[in-house]
């Protein structure tokens, strides 16, 4: 039987703090561009621009970022990353108290901070199978998946709550508060992390090897392909997100932060059923039932009109964080099944540079889209395109799958290596990191 991760000490410890850090980040999401809006009259342009900037180290620090979070223990790089991002964040709380603040400082503190994501996250993601064991990992990234959901709530709630009555400024400094308190939580952890292997190493043969084993793999291409068309489109709509709600919904702040709470809760519901959907249908299956099934709800967002159409925007936007949801818990547990142990830093860097490195794309087209075609068509076309993601996933090896093949049945199940499309075992090109590492 497997343990419940709710008498798990460490896990919960470490999803405290997630739920602390994503609180944080859902504040930001919404502050900064209601700072931008609101406050600098920014264009559809301009809040393009400040998605993309938040976005865009993915391009340039991923691949990187995976072989130094290899090389390193991954609890100091996370605790690092939060001190950094309190900093940045803290800097805009002074500067909109001052009355000085400008566009130009929203997009260096965003680029600044989306660094400092992208190696909290490689890390965060290496990290997890170091405290849970690998029959526990799929249970472990659906209660992560519904902390995000629940934490956008919570973020997004307080947010618009606490900009309307406190102001941006003071709003800015507790979501710098909570970057330190997972910081500090982090540290409470009390299972200690393997040292990274010693030895010689070779940064290109080791970037290269995360690479090769990716896409080399018979079914992770179709997977990144999928996963970038998703993000790509999706991070359209979140580009256009505040400037439609505010512009063309006409609502006031603190409705946007309420309206964009409710819009999370398809996440939190896709989070908590995402482990017995993934039993019930199939743990490949569901990959690409969950884009298909529910993506076409995301058409609801661009029909929303004022007044009582406004309940289009978050029932589908519910839809796509239920699809995230389950989708992600899913593959992100096959990424970690399939990978051998010393190279999930680097397979995550690897599939996380081309999926994420598309958003600040996407977030900059759906800019530019808005300030040429108007916010709404824009949004119909982003639309259409999380949907047809599914499809990619369709006609592809994983439609013939149910399960991931050799799934453990037992409890902690000795790590293996999944052959490569020849049939041979990957081979690391540098030496071994050992320790334990997270979701994809």
């Amino acid at each position: 039987m497997r343990d419940s991760l709710w008498r798990h000490r460490d896990f919960m410890v470490l999803w405290s703090g997630r739920t602390l850090s994503e609180v944080g980040d859902a504040v930001s999401l919404l502050v900064l561009p209601l700072l931008a809006v609101t406050v600098l009259d920014a264009s559809a342009v301009e809040v393009g621009v400040l998605s993309a900037t938040r976005m865009v180290g993915w391009a340039f620090l991923a691949l990187p970022a995976g072989v130094w979070v290899d090389r390193m223990r991954k609890r100091p790089v996370m605790v690092t990353c939060h001190v950094l991002r309190a900093g940045l964040v803290a800097t805009v709380a002074v500067a909109a108290w001052g009355g000085w603040v400008t566009m130009a400082q929203l997009w260096i503190v965003a680029l600044l901070s989306g660094g400092c994501t992208v190696l909290y996250e490689t890390a965060h993601q290496s990290f997890l199978p170091a405290v849970v064991s690998r029959e526990q990992l799929l249970d472990a990234n659906g209660k992560l998946g519904t902390t995000y959901s629940v934490s956008q709530i919570t973020g997004y709630g307080a947010g618009g709550v606490l900009a309307s009555t406190l102001g941006v400024a003071r709003t800015a400094g507790l979501d710098a508060l909570a970057y330190l308190a997972n910081a500090v939580s982090l540290l409470l952890i009390r299972r200690p992390e393997d040292p990274p292997a010693t030895g010689r190493r070779d940064f290109r043969r080791e970037l290269v090897a995360g690479l090769s084993f990716v896409f080399r793999h018979p079914i992770m291409p179709r997977l990144v392909a999928a996963s970038a068309s998703l993000n790509l489109f999706s991070q359209m709509i979140f580009a256009l997100a505040v400037l439609y709600l505010v512009r063309d919904l006409r609502l006031g702040g603190h409705l946007v932060g309420a309206v964009m709470a409710a819009s999370t809760l398809g996440g939190i519901v896709g989070g908590l059923l995402s482990a017995r959907l993934a039993r019930l249908v199939g743990t490949v299956r569901i990959i690409w039932i969950a884009p298909l099934g529910l993506g076409w709800t995301v058409l609801l967002v661009p029909a929303a009109q004022p007044g009582w159409g406004l309940v289009a925007y978050p029932a589908g936007m519910a839809g796509l964080g239920a699809v995230f949801a389950i989708y992600n818990a899913a593959t992100v547990s096959y990424r970690q099944r399939e990978c051998p142990p010393e190279l999930l830093g680097r397979m995550t860097a690897s599939i996380r540079w081309v999926i994420f490195g598309v958003m600040p794309v996407g977030g900059l087209a759906g800019g530019l889209l808005g300030g040429w075609l108007g916010v709404r068509p824009t949004l119909w076309i982003a639309a259409a395109g999380v949907w047809a993601s599914g499809l990619l996933l369709v006609f592809s090896p994983l439609r013939r799958s149910r399960d991931v093949p050799g799934e453990p049945t037992g409890p902690d199940p000795a790590p293996r290596q999944s052959p490569t499309p020849g049939g041979r075992t990957p081979i690391d090109l540098a030496a071994p990191a050992a320790g334990g590492e997270r979701r994809g």
